[in-house]
C-alpha cells in the first residue's frame, strides 16, 4: 500500500497548467489577432449611431403622438 500511496502522491506533485491562467493566456494570443479600429472610425461609427436614434425616436414619438390624437377623436365622435 505504501508503494500505491507514493505513486498518487507522484501524481499531485506535478502541477497541471491552470484552466484559468490558460484561457487567459488565450485571450491574450487572440487580442493580438484582431484588427482594432482607429479612433477616427469609431468617432464616426458612434455619430451614425446616435443620429439614427434621434431620427428613429423621432419618428416613432411622431408616430405615437399621431395615433393618440386620431384614436382620442375616433372615440369622441362616438
Amino acid at each position: 500500500m505504501a508503494k500505491k500511496d507514493s505513486k498518487t502522491s507522484e501524481k499531485s506533485g506535478k502541477k497541471k497548467p491552470n484552466r484559468i491562467v490558460k484561457w487567459f493566456r488565450e485571450l491574450r494570443s487572440e487580442f493580438k489577432k484582431v484588427t482594432w479600429p482607429t479612433r477616427k472610425k469609431v468617432v464616426n461609427n458612434t455619430t451614425v449611431v446616435v443620429i439614427t436614434m434621434v431620427i428613429s425616436s423621432a419618428f416613432v414619438g411622431a408616430l405615437d403622438f399621431g395615433l393618440l390624437k386620431l384614436f382620442s377623436w375616433i372615440l369622441n365622435l362616438g
